[in-house]
């Protein structure tokens, strides 16, 4: 079966939980289009940690 090469895994990693300086991380994998999103992802995700929705942004 063929693999999409424009299709690459990027780890999302929390803003606001570095800045805090408290320990653990929230970290979530997911993939992108490299075509069609030559910029680095920003999401919104959920950080259990914090227990609330927070920035995420690309790492790497």
């Amino acid at each position: 079966m063929a693999r999409n090469k424009n299709r690459i895994q990027v780890i999302m990693e929390c803003t606001e939980h570095k800045a805090t300086g408290m320990p653990g991380m929230s970290r979530y994998i997911t993939t992108k289009n490299r075509k069609n999103t030559t910029e680095r992802l920003e999401l919104k995700k959920y950080n259990p940690v914090l227990k609330k929705y927070t920035l995420h942004k690309e790492i790497k």
